[in-house]
């Protein structure tokens, strides 16, 4: 049988009391570490927080920042991602608590708001996901329709990244190759996800093909250097660690790495209660992984985090040496490590040391990344290229969910209201408009069935 996508998430979102605590308990903690200014979750508002972490800017003034940067992702992501999928995810539960912990004026309280927004998730969305599916049309159960175009144009994502960084016959052969992966794994492997096996290869390639230039390049400025040192014996020479001394950008990054290591207790522990959290499998690290862990395809869900991974490793890493601060989840790889631990307690006692281990070898991949310039292009290559797919996989699947809901009126106010935003100049970011929008139309699909002008389509 064919690797199917098909679940009920009405059985979802009703969490257990170990469950429930768990996810409020995160939520106070990550509340508290972003008062701190020790870490935030989106990466957008993180290098706002030196000046923070300064005194330059007031606690109200990066309050505004982070509410801007972070509310059309939790509401028209977030909660709708949450919704149909069954599971939480870090939109819904870290972005509020970012936003939460920067506005407490007070220590104390920013735990507390951060634990009142973690019940109020756990509590308040099993009773609208029941009377959401209750209602004539129900458009949670059609909003599983965007799984299939997601998972399954997110696997190309490294082929995107690939034409962008090395050119069109790279891409291709990149698109080729994980293309026959996928209708190989269909064959040979028909009940696990095909698209986990292509994603390693396009990002295998990728990387191969970065380091491939960086040892080529490097290879010809060695041979430059030697050639213009016997031109020029007494030339001065750079220190062996590559900076220039007293570089102040360099003595900047040393401090901030040392304000983290200075806090490592409290990121043991933020690592050990987040893969906790993830373990008890109520909760998905991406748009894709969310519909998987819905499935019950941690393994899957395992690989598909582990290679978006890299596509943000540096950035995390970059701004969290000028900024001092980290990334609530750290390089992600907390995600995996969680969905695979055999229990709570080994994945807490995995992701504890995990997190401890990032920040103890974060002034090292700095310096690291520093050295390998195609990789850390890559990188970027690949960040974008996970937004480009995602923004057109979501737009996919939200058409999909309209006409399942609706057929051509429900694809005429889906489709209208994604271009009504493009228009007005995006208020709601693309990856969350699709969301949105289904969830809006399928409000307006109900309003007009109470009032006798449109009949809900069958099955």
């Amino acid at each position: 049988m064919p690797y199917a996508l098909s679940y009920a998430a009405a059985d979802k979102l009703d969490f257990s009391v170990p469950q429930a605590l768990t996810v409020v308990a995160v939520c106070a903690l990550t509340a508290l570490v972003s008062n701190m200014a020790l870490a935030v979750f989106n990466d957008g508002v993180r290098p706002f927080l030196l000046d923070f972490i300064r005194g330059n800017t007031n606690r109200g003034e990066m309050t505004a920042v982070s509410f801007g940067l972070s509310a059309g992702f939790v509401f028209g992501l977030g909660a709708p991602m949450a919704l149909s999928t069954g599971v939480l995810n870090p939109w819904l539960l870290f972005l509020p608590t970012d936003i939460l912990g920067i506005f407490a004026p007070r220590r104390w309280l920013a735990p507390i708001l951060g634990g009142a927004w973690g019940a109020l998730v756990v509590f308040g969305l099993s009773g609208a996901n029941k009377a959401a599916h209750d209602l004539p049309v129900d458009f949670l159960t059609a909003m599983q329709e965007m799984a299939t175009p997601i998972l399954f144009m997110f696997l190309l994502f490294p082929v995107i990244a690939i034409a962008t960084q090395f050119g069109r016959v790279h891409g291709i052969a990149c698109f080729v190759v994980e293309v026959a992966i996928v209708v190989l794994s269909m064959n040979v492997w028909p009940d696990q996800f095909p698209g986990a096996l292509a994603m390693a290869a396009g990002v295998l390639m990728l990387l191969g093909f970065s380091l491939a230039k960086d040892v080529r390049e490097r290879r010809t400025a060695r041979a430059a250097g030697a050639a213009e040192k016997a031109d020029a014996p007494g030339a001065a020479t750079i220190p062996a660690d590559g900076e220039p001394a007293g570089d102040p950008v360099a003595s900047l990054f040393g401090a901030n790495a040392e304000r983290l290591r200075r806090h490592l207790p409290w990121f043991a522990v933020l690592g050990a209660a987040l893969a906790a959290m993830v373990n008890l499998h109520i909760f998905g690290g991406g748009e894709a992984t969310s519909f998987l862990v819905a499935k019950g395809d941690y393994g899957e869900a395992a690989q598909v985090d582990f290679y978006r991974a890299f596509g943000f490793l540096p950035l995390i890493a970059t701004t969290a040496l000028a900024s001092g601060a980290y990334q609530i989840v750290g390089f992600t790889f907390i995600y995996p490590l969680a969905y695979l631990a055999p229990n709570v307690a080994v994945a807490a006692l995995g992701g504890a040391v995990l997190l401890t281990l990032e920040i103890l070898a974060l002034s090292y991949i700095g310096k690291g990344l520093a050295t390998l310039p195609s990789i850390r292009d890559a990188s970027d290559h690949l960040r974008n290229a996970i937004g480009k797919t995602l923004e057109i996989a979501i737009l996919f699947g939200a058409i999909a969910a309209a006409a399942k809901m609706g057929g051509g009126l429900g694809i005429a106010l889906v489709g209208g209201l994604y271009l009504l935003n493009e228009s007005l100049g995006r208020p709601i970011v693309r990856l969350a408009a699709g969301p949105a929008a289904v969830v809006v139309a399928g409000i307006v699909l109900n309003v007009l069935h109470w009032l006798d002008l449109f009949t809900p389509l069958k099955g």
